[in-house]
């Protein structure tokens, strides 16, 4: 299928087979070629201004036109010596500082040179791109705030995690890449199933997704009440049902079907032998017709069956899962209020068990904290954000970058104890003041008067 990326479209065909990191050139066509390794000649380049204050930027520089460069591609001509016209018709660019000039080449390559690399897929890339091209997908969640995650939740291999996220599939496939494998996942989700359009992205082999589990999160307040079931899935002695009453009235009327049409050619036998032998061939056709769309109809209730049957099977196999209470950490990166849903989810983590929770905004995590606080049953409680800055290293002009991300989300981690249900807040405060010896409470009334 034909692939456009960064305002150019090509086909994969020829790049299979290849390693990973090839570079490879678009020719006409869209077809791919490994490109061959040129050294460049930069001679006539060499000559350089001092310094780039007397160069106005005002269009007129540049002697070739749109209509110029056009005709340049549609006679074949590659883009690397379409940058070389364009540097001899630039009447500023021998006045350029180096470094200007170095720019300036390399700008011309990046939109007139038709060369892509391909890579090998990993939670970096696809996270940076995520991020520079539609961080809203992924709720504004930045590479090193996903790789603080990570650490946090203490993902490897092994381990038995439970994944909530509403990031496209993105903190999944970073999970499954740092546990390679091993160990299960279960991943609650929303609505009517999980979205993994930044999972599939991974090329993950398939032994990855034996032990990849879904929950919806609808069942989960009826899972921790003891009340859970599968009902709202049809049934399949229904479905069956209703398959067989609808081939019995189906038989029913293809056979007064076919009786009628006897009448009819009976009548048309009298009337013309032609006429008959038409009738007979749109009826067999009709015939023919039905046949082949109830065997259809049939295969695809079938399939709808196996499906239903295969989703209830998954569901009482991650209900079961989740009712061990034993999972070995929790990660929650969604667009919804993290209160109920952490609150929800930590009674199936086990104790001592990290989980970390993120949010684009600070709020939310603030109310969070505070019921965690309330609540009990987790320590070492921390609200973090965490700061980045993209450095520039060049010879000489080495530097920060100039366009920062403002923020990339913050984080609340904590570690999961055994919660005491039996006592409240309050009374357990009450036994705790009471169970002071009598000597330091007199020392703190004394104190206070």
């Amino acid at each position: 299928r034909k692939i456009i990326f960064e305002k150019q479209w090509f086909y994969l065909d020829n790049a299979i087979g290849h390693t990973y990191g090839t570079t490879f050139e678009v020719t006409s066509g869209g077809n791919l070629q490994p490109k061959q390794e040129v050294e460049e000649t930069t001679t006539e380049t060499k000559e350089a201004g001092t310094d780039n204050r007397n160069i106005v930027d005002d269009g007129k520089s540049q002697k070739l036109t749109h209509d110029d460069i056009k005709a340049l591609k549609d006679k074949g001509i590659k883009g690397q010596e379409i940058v070389q016209q364009l540097i001899e018709n630039s009447t500023t660019f021998r006045d350029k500082t180096e470094f200007a000039q170095d720019k300036y080449i390399k700008k011309k390559k990046k939109k007139y040179e038709a060369v892509i690399t391909v890579v090998k897929p990993s939670t970096r890339i696809l996270s940076t791109m995520y991020y520079a091209r539609e961080p809203g997908k992924i709720s504004h969640l930045r590479y090193d705030t996903l790789a603080q995650m990570l650490t946090l939740g203490n993902i490897r291999a092994g381990n038995k995690m439970i994944v909530m996220e509403t990031c496209a599939g993105l903190v999944l496939g970073a999970v499954m890449e740092r546990m390679g494998g091993y160990g299960s996942i279960i991943q609650m989700y929303p609505g009517g199933g999980p979205v993994r359009a930044a999972t599939s992205c991974f090329g993950f082999p398939k032994p990855f997704f034996d032990n990849l589990h879904e929950f919806p999160l609808s069942k989960v307040d009826s899972l921790i009440s003891g009340t859970f079931s599968t009902e709202t899935l049809p049934s399949e002695e229904n479905t069956l049902e209703e398959e067989e009453s609808n081939g019995l009235t189906d038989e029913k009327q293809t056979s007064q079907l076919e009786t009628e049409e006897e009448s009819t050619t009976e009548t048309a036998m009298e009337i013309n032998q032609i006429e008959e032998q038409d009738t007979m061939d749109v009826n067999a056709e009709d015939e023919e017709f039905k046949e082949n769309k109830e065997k259809a109809n049939k295969d695809n209730v079938r399939q709808k069956q196996r499906k239903q049957w295969e989703r209830r099977k998954k569901l009482i196999e991650t209900a079961a899962l989740l009712t061990e209470k034993n999972a070995d950490g929790l990660i929650v990166a969604s667009k919804f209020h993290p209160t109920p849903l952490l609150v929800s989810l930590l009674e199936f983590v086990a104790p001592s068990r990290p989980f970390v929770v993120y949010c684009q905004y600070k709020e939310p995590l603030l109310e969070c904290y505070t019921k965690l606080r309330e609540r009990g049953g987790v320590i070492n409680l921390k609200l973090s954000e965490t700061w980045l800055r993209n450095y520039q290293v060049l010879p000489d002009r080495s530097h920060p970058k100039l366009t920062m991300s403002g923020g990339g989300g913050y984080l609340l981690s904590g570690i999961t104890v055994v919660l005491d249900k039996g006592k409240s807040d309050s009374s357990h405060f009450e036994a705790l003041k009471m169970e002071e010896p009598s000597s330091k409470r007199c020392k703190v009334q004394d104190l206070h008067c």
